[in-house]
C-alpha cells in the first residue's frame, strides 16, 4: 500500500472521474460530520454507458491504491439513477442528473467542507 493519505485518494478520484467526463463534481469533507466515512465524492453522469466506464476506471484505479470496495450498489433498482460505491473512508457518488437535483446530496451535507481536486 502507497503512503498517499485518504484525502489525496479522493482526490485522485475526483480528478479521475473529471478524466472520465464526469460533471459537477463536488469533493466533500465529512468527517467531523460522521463516523462512517470520510469523503464524499459526487458526480452527474449523463448515461448508464458513461457510470459503468466511469465504475471500471475507479475498480482500476482501487486495484492499485490499497482501497477496497465494501459496498457496490444501485440506489434505485429500475434504473441507473444512482451508483454508489463504498470504499470506507470515500463513498463515491454516480448520479443522473434528476437523481442529484432530486437527492441534493450536498444540501444534505451542506456542513461539509468543499476541497479542491
Amino acid at each position: 500500500m502507497d503512503n498517499k493519505t485518504i484525502q489525496e485518494k479522493a482526490q485522485e478520484l475526483a480528478r479521475l472521474i473529471q478524466d472520465g467526463k464526469g460533471d459537477n463534481i463536488v469533493l466533500l469533507d465529512i468527517s467531523e460530520l460522521n463516523s462512517w466515512t470520510d469523503y464524499f465524492v459526487i458526480a452527474t453522469v449523463s448515461s448508464s454507458t458513461q457510470s459503468q466506464g466511469l465504475q471500471k476506471q475507479i475498480k482500476d484505479y482501487i486495484k492499485d491504491s490499497g482501497l477496497e470496495v465494501h459496498k457496490t450498489n444501485k440506489k434505485i433498482s429500475d434504473g441507473d439513477d444512482w451508483n454508489l460505491i463504498d470504499l470506507g473512508s470515500i463513498v463515491i457518488h454516480l448520479m443522473s442528473k434528476e437523481a442529484r437535483e432530486f437527492y441534493d446530496l450536498e444540501k444534505l451535507w451542506h456542513a461539509g467542507q468543499r476541497l479542491e481536486f
